[in-house]
Order: C-alpha cells, then sequence, then structure tokens
C-alpha cells in the first residue's frame, strides 16, 4: 500500500511561512550588514590601542587634502538638497454638509420620479430598481432647485448651489486653519459639469477679497478624478513656488446636470450623484511640518486612452427630446478596470515592499517563458497602505476594486459608508472618507493612505498620503452627529 503523504497545505502553516519570507526580504540589507559589521568590530576589538594609534598616526592628511575633501562634501550635499524635491503637506481639510432640509429619502426620491416621469412608467421602475442596489442610504442630499416639481434647473440656481457648498467648506477650513484670506497664494477649484463665466476660481476670489496677485486655475470637464488631479497640479505648483499655501476646491453642482428625460443611461446618475465639495489647504512651509496632518508622497495619473470606447465611457449627451444629462455607458466597469492596472502598474514599484515586487516579478518571468496559462500574482496592497480610500461612484465600483485588490471589509468601510450617508460627491468623495477614517479614531502617526479616483476620459489617478501625527476623533466634520451609527449593514437590495 503505498504511503500517504501528508497534507502540507493543512499541516504547515502558510501564512507563517510568508510572514517569515516577506520579513526575510524586506530586511535582506540588514541581515547582509549585521555579519559584516560585527566582523569589523572584532577586528578592532582584536587590535591592542597601541596598534589602533599606530594606524592612526599612519595616515597623513596636508592642508589641501582637507580643503578639497570639505569642498567635494559640501558641494555634494548642496548638489543633493537642492535637486530634492520640496515636501508638500496637507495641513487640514474640511467637507460640506447638507443641511436637513436638502435630504432626500427614497420615498421622496420616488414619488417625484412619478411625478416627473408620469408618461414613462418604464423610467420610473428603472431608477426603482437602480435605488435598491444602489447602497445609498436614506440621508443623501439633493440641492433646493431638484427638490421642486418639476425641477428648476437654473443658472441663477446653480450658482446659488456652488455658492453654498463651495464657501461652507472653506468657511470651516478657515476656521480650524486659522488662516487667513491674505496667506493663500494659490487657489485651484475643479467643478468638472458646471463651468459658469465668471469661473467659480474668479467667485472665490471675490467673496474672500484675495490678493489680486494670487495664481488662479479652474478646472473643468475632467470627472470625478479631477480633484486629484487638482492635487497633481498643486504639488507641482509648491515645486516652483516655495513658501506658499494652495487652497483647493472639488465640487460637482448638481443643479444643472439633472436629468429630466427617459434614456435609462441618463437616468443612472440621477440615483447616485448628491451634493458634496470638499476645500484642502496644501502648504510647502517647514514651519507646517508638526501641525499639518499628512505628507504627499506620490500622485499617479493614467489616462486609459483617446479611442472612442474610453472617451464616451462617461459623457454629457442630449437625448432626442433635447433634455440635457450625462451618460454613462455600460462599458463603464471594463475600461475602469483596464484604467486601474495602468495605474496600479506605475504605482507599484514605488509603494510595494520588495518582497511582493519579487514575487510578482517570477511569476511574470514564469508566465512568459514557462507556462502563460499561469494565474498572475496580484500583489498584496496592504503591506504598503493601512488605508484605502476609493471614489464611491457606485457599489458596482467599490465590489470591483475589493475584489481585485483582495482588500477586506474593513479596508472599503470608509468607501461603502461614505456612499451610504452622502452618496456619489464625486471629487470630494475621498475626502468624505478619510474624515470617516479619522472620526472613527483609527488614523496613527505614520500610517499609508491610498486615494483611488475614477473619472471621464477615461481616467484612473492616485495619491500616496503618510499621516504625520496621530489624529483624535474629530469634534467637527460632516460625520460629527453619525459616526456612532456607523457601519451599518447594506443589504445587496433595499425593498421600495
Amino acid at each position: 500500500m503505498p504511503q500517504v503523504l501528508p497534507n502540507f497545505s493543512s499541516s504547515v502553516k502558510l501564512k507563517y511561512v510568508k510572514l517569515g519570507y516577506q520579513y526575510l526580504v524586506n530586511h535582506i540589507l540588514t541581515f547582509f550588514l549585521i555579519p559584516v559589521m560585527v566582523g569589523i568590530l572584532v577586528e578592532i576589538l582584536r587590535l591592542g590601542p597601541e596598534e589602533m594609534l599606530n594606524i592612526w598616526r599612519s595616515l597623513h592628511f596636508d592642508l589641501v587634502q582637507i580643503l578639497c575633501s570639505s569642498f567635494l562634501i559640501i558641494f555634494i550635499a548642496t548638489v543633493y538638497f537642492m535637486s530634492k524635491p520640496r515636501s508638500i503637506y496637507l495641513v487640514d481639510y474640511a467637507c460640506y454638509k447638507a443641511p436637513p432640509t436638502c435630504r432626500v429619502p427614497f420615498s421622496t426620491f420616488m414619488e417625484h420620479s412619478r411625478l416627473i416621469l408620469k408618461d414613462n412608467p418604464k423610467s420610473v421602475d428603472f431608477q426603482m430598481r437602480i435605488l435598491e442596489r444602489s447602497g445609498l442610504g436614506e440621508e443623501t442630499c439633493l440641492p433646493p432647485a431638484i427638490h421642486y416639481i418639476p425641477p428648476k434647473p437654473t443658472m441663477e440656481a446653480a450658482r446659488g448651489e456652488a455658492e453654498e457648498v463651495i464657501f461652507s467648506a472653506i468657511d470651516s477650513l478657515m476656521k480650524k486653519t486659522r488662516i487667513k484670506a491674505k496667506d493663500i497664494d494659490i487657489l485651484i477649484v475643479n467643478c468638472s459639469l458646471f463651468s459658469p463665466t465668471p469661473s467659480l476660481s474668479a467667485m472665490v476670489v471675490n467673496k474672500y477679497k484675495l490678493r489680486s496677485n494670487i495664481k488662479s486655475y479652474n478646472l473643468s470637464g475632467m470627472g470625478c478624478s479631477a480633484g486629484l488631479i487638482s492635487i497633481d497640479l498643486a504639488r507641482d505648483l509648491l515645486q516652483v513656488h516655495p513658501n506658499s499655501y494652495v487652497l483647493v476646491v472639488s465640487t460637482e453642482i448638481i443643479t444643472p446636470n439633472y436629468y429630466q428625460g427617459s434614456e435609462r443611461a441618463m437616468l443612472l446618475p440621477n440615483c447616485l450623484f448628491r451634493m458634496g465639495g470638499a476645500a484642502i489647504l496644501l502648504s510647502n512651509k517647514r514651519r507646517d511640518r508638526s501641525r499639518a496632518k499628512y505628507r504627499l508622497v506620490h500622485v499617479v495619473r493614467t489616462h486609459k486612452g483617446a479611442d472612442d470606447k474610453a472617451y464616451k465611457c462617461v459623457y454629457e449627451q442630449e437625448d432626442p427630446q433635447g433634455k440635457v444629462g450625462i451618460n454613462l455607458s455600460k462599458d463603464l466597469m471594463v475600461i475602469a478596470g483596464e484604467a486601474l492596472k495602468s495605474n496600479i502598474t506605475t504605482i507599484g514599484p514605488l509603494v510595494l515592499p520588495a518582497s511582493e515586487q519579487l514575487l510578482f516579478l517570477f511569476t511574470l518571468i514564469g508566465r512568459k517563458i514557462f507556462n502563460p496559462k499561469w494565474k498572475p500574482y496580484i500583489p498584496d496592497f496592504k503591506q504598503a497602505f493601512e488605508h484605502f480610500c476609493i471614489h464611491a461612484g457606485g457599489r458596482a465600483v467599490i465590489d470591483e476594486l475589493q475584489k481585485n485588490l483582495q482588500l477586506s471589509a474593513e479596508h472599503v468601510e470608509a468607501s461603502r459608508m461614505t456612499l451610504h450617508r452622502f452618496g456619489n460627491t464625486s471629487s470630494s468623495s475621498l475626502w468624505y472618507e478619510l474624515g470617516y477614517i479619522e472620526a472613527k479614531g483609527r488614523m496613527k502617526k505614520g500610517d499609508r493612505i491610498w486615494q483611488i479616483a475614477f473619472g471621464s476620459g477615461f481616467k484612473c489617478n492616485s495619491a500616496v498620503w503618510k499621516c504625520n501625527r496621530t489624529i483624535g476623533t474629530p469634534t467637527d466634520g460632516p460625520w460629527q452627529d453619525c459616526i456612532d451609527r456607523y457601519p451599518v449593514h447594506i443589504p445587496e437590495i433595499v425593498k421600495l
């Protein structure tokens, strides 16, 4: 009778084997240097004091050698510090919280849909099915103009929403940071679908009487990933403008983009997008290092490409009845997945430990040389980051990233709860998620955060931050009155 081999997968704790491998590879230099240093120390101890003194006396340095060596050291140090990029700090940020009067429970939303689309019951049923599976809660908010029947998306109402969201967020930020308007050197405002003249950045400059020589930028048409594009632009500007403050405002104005037609692909955003906005203060001043919450480590921007499918994944369209709205293509998740792969390929070598990079490299070589059917190795990004902020664009987006990145429920908790409480707030959703992690008291000094955003075009942008100090539970912010209720269970389908 043949001997039955033991089941090694159950008898050996493979988890600990992998942990041992990771520790060994990630500290390989330490393991090599320790024996060398011990050997040098032993040799030094074997030498007597007289031999060591003789060796020192045998070294002859004249004045010219000393001066040349000193000059070389100073020159190398100067070049190093001048070429080193400036550190970018996130001093603080603030998120807009809509008043209870803007709340849109499911019952209210569906009642309005039945009245607005009374001649098209199939569209009403479609919106109900989307809302049931959306992952949104009963406390998300829409601007006042959308509460009318029919909605009144006028330019005046849109500007009113913009002023309410943007000014509230900036006022809260200035109160938290105690910064004055005259201290702001650069202003960046991003809003994808509402781009009036005068611009939103001009509106902020006029409201707060910012300096006449302020550098002002207004970004539009870049979708939900525009918030990290603004951070990337701010980083570039802070590299060439020393001792400066940058105010970044990320929002999306819902009023002029609420679709009142019957095209299904264009009705979908009505069910997901909600009011929201954030104001962020960045600095490159050394004195802000101690009080800043985070330090910017990396920003990576990747674009799927300009092919027709990617371009038309998220876009504005006019239906046969002349109604304008946002069209979300059925190819959205496919294109988003391809954009994410490109982003991971770029950011992986920057953040992953050596153990994960080696496993990925060995698997790649094995697939190329030995067997192309080998399953590709997905790097464990949990070794590189403690917290993940995935754009709360919808339940499907969060589910797909959790699956592809092999994240736990806790890792995507901030994204799911943000979607439930505030809905899809476009480019500002990442900051609501960061606020959730802080409100839960989970942000510790040295923690690394990965923000991942998707947007039209199709873009996948990400930013990596490192926590400067342990952040206590905030006494204000959008989660102040509800954080004790979260996390909540979100069923697959909420029957309406």
